[in-house]
């Protein structure tokens, strides 16, 4: 068992040199010195139950050493934690960047479709919404398959030229969403 004066002594006369070995693997003096002092707490928290065959010097040195290896797991782990949570908000703020522009470009389609003319309009609706075929569009309007492909073909026209300037961004953003 350690006494409390074997400990002071042990404590005085290997301090600074536990801490500047501990300063060659940290580069951080105050770091050190708390390794240092977590280790000689230990050491005397412990004093009852520990049982050193070696030497104490030698036993000092490398329960620092393996304390600063543990600080460089820790600082790793947190680092990284550090990073992940970074990344993790730029995902979130870019998903509420992709859904407002989303909104806005849904809003711009809608307002192309509404400005299309009524026939030409019920035909692209019927075709791309409903999902019918030119037949079924022809049979239900009562107009031929070669008008609702005509018809088909202005709005679609109509559409990339009123939608022209946020083109690229449909696709980026068409882009964005398949990639995931």
């Amino acid at each position: 068992m350690l006494s409390r004066t074997d400990f002071e002594i042990l404590f005085r006369s290997h301090y600074s040199s536990l801490c500047s070995y501990a300063n060659g693997f940290l580069k951080d003096v105050d770091a050190s010195e708390e390794v240092v002092q977590e280790v000689m707490f230990k050491l005397w928290a412990g004093r009852e139950t520990l049982v050193i065959e070696s030497s104490m010097k030698g036993y000092l040195f490398r329960a620092v050493r393996n304390s600063c290896m543990n600080t460089f797991k820790h600082l790793k782990i947190r680092d990284e934690y550090k990073v992940y949570h970074e990344t993790r908000g730029m995902e979130d703020q870019r998903s509420l960047e992709d859904e407002m522009i989303f909104t806005e470009l849904e809003q711009k389609v809608r307002l192309a479709i509404d400005n299309l003319p009524l026939e030409r309009r019920k035909v692209f609706i019927m075709s791309r919404y409903d999902g019918l075929t030119y037949n079924q569009i022809a049979h239900k309007l009562d107009i031929s398959v070669k008008t609702v492909e005509n018809q088909m073909g202005k709005a679609l026209k109509s559409l990339r030229e009123e939608l022209a300037d946020y083109l690229p961004w449909v696709v980026l953003f068409l882009f964005d969403i398949l990639r995931k």
